[in-house]
């Protein structure tokens, strides 16, 4: 993957990100740049961990440095600010009221059922286990996207964007919406290093749509990262799981 494509990422939010500049009235915009700077910094750390400190000598193929290291800077940064904020980026074992908890779950796992229905029809099969594959799936990436998507990135916007909406009593903002599409954005566009840009709009709108918007209300809907966190692992086991049947 090129270096440029987190930056091809940033440029397609943008529409949003102006609209949302256009409507929100309170909020600040240092936010924003900060938003930006985090992504920026946690992609680049990945990747570039992924290319120089690889685990090829211990026979592992997943990029459990690069995940290590964005999980670890996640984590600095939440408890760099406040406990107020540490909160409200959802690093909390509190739980929204009974009827909003149950409402975001009923949503995530009516979502969750079309998911498995679609891909159990529509996936390869016939994969063999792979210990390190469900090891990584089962774990990395819910706790490190989901601190940086639904955790770090919706704080930071929800700051710069102040939410001007309620829906059965939870607040939502311009920036859930954001890091909704951006996460569908960021698994379906890639520049590869031969500067060819491959643009899967079926994964972009099926991630938004079913997986990032399921965990978004489940994020909201709880009011704190566990949930999401173990509903991301979920999707990933199921996928696994799926693929081997």
């Amino acid at each position: 993957m090129s270096l440029f494509t987190p930056l091809i990422w940033i440029l397609m939010i943008l529409p949003m990100i102006t609209i949302a500049m256009i409507q929100s009235q309170k909020g600040q915009l240092k936010y924003l740049a900060f938003f930006v700077l985090y992504f920026l910094f946690d992609c680049y750390l990945q990747q570039l961990s992924g290319t120089y400190l690889k685990l090829d000598f211990l026979g592992l193929q997943f990029s459990w440095i690069g995940k290590i290291l964005s999980l670890i800077t996640s984590v600095a940064i939440i408890y760099s600010v406040s406990k107020a904020d540490r909160q409200a980026i959802g690093l909390t074992t509190k739980t929204n009221a009974k009827k909003q908890l149950k409402f975001g779950l009923l949503f995530f796992f009516g979502l969750l059922l079309f998911d498995f229905i679609f891909k159990i029809i529509l996936f390869p099969k016939g994969g063999s286990f792979h210990f390190e594959t469900f090891a990584f799936q089962a774990s990395m990436p819910g706790l490190t996207e989901e601190l940086a998507f639904r955790g770090i990135g919706c704080w930071l916007l929800d700051k710069a964007f102040v939410p001007r909406w309620t829906f059965k009593g939870v607040q939502f903002g311009w920036g859930i919406v954001i890091v909704t599409v951006f996460f569908g954005i960021a698994h379906g566009v890639v520049l590869t290093e031969n500067h060819e840009l491959k643009f899967d709009l079926v994964t972009i709108i099926y991630l938004t749509l079913i997986s990032s918007a399921s965990l978004g209300m489940l994020r909201k809907f709880s009011g704190n990262l566990i949930y999401p966190i173990l509903g991301h692992n979920t999707i990933n086991i199921m996928n696994s799981i799926i693929r081997i049947l």
